[in-house]
């Protein structure tokens, strides 16, 4: 099945929904006019179309792997990152004076999800780099900054994250790797990661790990974790890959999805590094990263949703199956209630999943060039929530593209069940989704709710205004974002965390529910409640919003009942 990349929901979200003309406002993005970032978004199109998809397939059935040390990589995926490569778009928000495009990360957000929805497990590899390149910039000296980035940017070379160790997964502060002072600014770093993605491969000239390890004098947890950058080969006096580092890919993951990337093994044995940040801080450089990443995540699984929903399509208006229950209808499957509830349900939360991603993306912008504590505390605020609602709509979408499919979607050829396997992953990387949601309810709290209220007056101040020309959208949302506050205001209340925790997943989904419906209902005040996305929103509002509140219902029962049940009692 073809893959169409969807540029006009692109520019329709940018014009209409998610504020794109406040930042080209800015002097920072004064360049990011229609023009420019249509330009961009036409020609990433235009690649991911015609070069990345027809790899899709190529990286689930032809895995990569490791022989003799070396790693090998799909057929075509060479190509393919070439094609990334040389059209710039690891670097659209890199900073020019690498060689970087230094656009707003609102369009890479964008076209990070195309390359998603045409091939994820290639895609992960620039989207590495692109949060390596960020770290460097905020936290590398200016040595390391001359000599990296500008092949990084390039990519020449690309970039990985090691923070796991088989020991080490969420708690990251009980990694054993160490690193020893070698009394010529370097550093002798050793121990073993495991999980990491695009650990190598045989198409760039070199491989820049981050590493997080242990100084001798680093206390225990994360407050003693120091980050290191450890090349694959060491750069020599003239910045070109020389030596061999004392680094190696042990071995390669055998995964449910994302074949065509390889999952490494990486030993480090006494490995020439050079400190990233200052000692003992590794944990807040690599968080630059991690947040980079995080929003990045929410774009793949919005991007195999994309990808899911288009092959869920195209097989629906293809299928013929029973008597067409609707008169003069196309006398396939979409004719049927269930499969139009399906596509539907699909192109409805895909919408909205986009539209958060995309207005954290904003947020990130706003902040960069204004340096507004405002837009930084919404950042903050929106990441878990792109992160987990983005994963989690490109697994329930990609789940219910198999069962459009029906029996074939069980059958790996039609490649319905690639993208959901594909996609599981990323609701665990980059921190799980239940990791997120106790970051929103906890640390994202800190500031007594004031960043998510802030969100819920914009919400409810446009639902009052739309309530004279869309009543029956403005008043069920204005509602639900009532309902949400009250719940903020119960996780507010609630001092043991733990009576958070217990209901902070569904709490998220509560919110993602809520901004969901907002921004659906801006799009229907631009159509002026008639046209196709008002039709879509009368459906989120009417049969998704509702959810809301066995949601909250749940987010607020708190964690008693969950602990009345013992260990032993689960057992039996």
């Amino acid at each position: 099945m073809p893959y169409r990349a969807p540029v006009e929901d692109y520019k329709f979200l940018f014009d209409h929904v998610v504020g794109l003309d406040q930042i080209i406002k800015t002097d920072r993005f004064a360049e990011a006019t229609p023009d420019v970032t249509g330009a961009i978004l036409t020609e990433a199109a235009r690649m991911c179309e015609e070069v990345l998809h027809p790899l899709q397939r190529n990286g689930d059935l032809h895995p990569a792997k490791l022989e003799n040390g070396v790693v090998r990589t799909s057929p075509g995926f060479d190509q393919g990152y070439k094609a990334i490569a040389e059209g710039g778009w690891i670097s659209i928000s890199a900073n020019p004076d690498h060689g970087g495009m230094g656009l707003p990360m609102t369009v890479t957000t964008a076209v990070n999800e195309m390359m998603s929805a045409a091939c994820l497990s290639l895609q992960l590899n620039p989207l590495m780099t692109q949060g390596q390149i960020e770290a460097l910039e905020h936290h590398a000296s200016d040595a390391i900054k001359e000599v990296y980035l500008p092949k990084l940017v390039s990519g020449e070379w690309s970039g990985t994250m090691n923070l796991t160790e088989a020991q080490a997964g969420s708690d990251v502060g009980a990694l054993r790797s160490k690193a020893e002072p070698k009394g010529d600014g370097t550093y002798a770093v050793t121990g073993q990661k495991v999980y990491i993605s695009w650990g190598d491969n045989d198409f760039t000239e070199n491989v820049c790990h981050l590493v997080l390890a242990r100084l001798p004098d680093g206390v225990p947890g994360t407050k003693g974790i120091s980050l290191f950058l450890v090349p694959k080969y060491i750069p020599d006096d003239t910045g070109k890959p020389g030596v061999a580092n004392s680094l190696s890919v042990v071995s390669l993951e055998h995964k449910l999805g994302l074949h065509g990337s390889p999952t490494a093994v990486m030993q480090y044995d006494g490995a020439t590094g050079w400190l990233v940040g200052k000692e003992h801080d590794g944990m807040r450089a690599m968080f630059t990263m991690m947040n980079n990443a995080r929003l990045g995540v929410g774009g793949q699984g919005i991007g195999a949703a994309e990808g899911a929903y288009q092959h869920a399509l195209a097989y629906a208006l293809d299928r013929k199956q029973g008597r067409s229950p609707v008169k003069d209808g196309t006398g396939t499957i979409i004719d049927h209630a269930d499969v139009r509830r399906m596509l539907t349900t699909m192109k409805a939360d895909i919408f909205a999943a986009r539209s958060i991603a995309l207005a954290c993306a904003v947020a990130i912008d706003m902040q960069t060039a204004t340096g507004d504590a405002e837009w930084a505390a919404r950042a903050a605020f929106l990441t878990p929530i792109a992160k987990a609602f983005g994963t989690e709509t490109g697994m329930n979408v990609s789940d219910m593209g198999i069962q459009v499919h029906g029996g074939m979607g069980y059958i790996e050829e039609t490649g319905a069940a690639q993208y959901n396997r594909d996609v599981r992953v990323t609701a665990i990387y980059e921190g799980t989704n239940g990791i997120q949601s106790m970051d929103l309810v906890a640390r994202k709290l800190m500031d007594d709710g004031d960043a998510a209220n802030a969100l819920l007056d914009e919400i409810e101040e446009q639902a009052e205004a739309a309530r004279t020309d869309l009543p029956d959208l403005a008043e069920p949302v204005w509602q639900a974002s009532e309902t949400l506050r009250e719940a903020l205001e119960w996780m507010l209340g609630q001092k043991d965390l733990n009576q958070r925790f217990a209901g902070s997943v569904p709490f998220l989904k509560a919110f993602a529910r809520v901004l969901g419906a907002h921004f659906h209902l801006s799009a229907a005040i631009t159509e002026k409640g008639i046209g196709p996305r008002s039709k879509l929103a009368r459906f989120y509002v009417k049969r998704l919003l509702p959810e809301h509140t066995g949601l909250l219902a749940h987010a607020t029962a708190g964690a008693d009942d969950l602990y009345a049940i013992s260990a032993e009692e689960l057992d039996t």
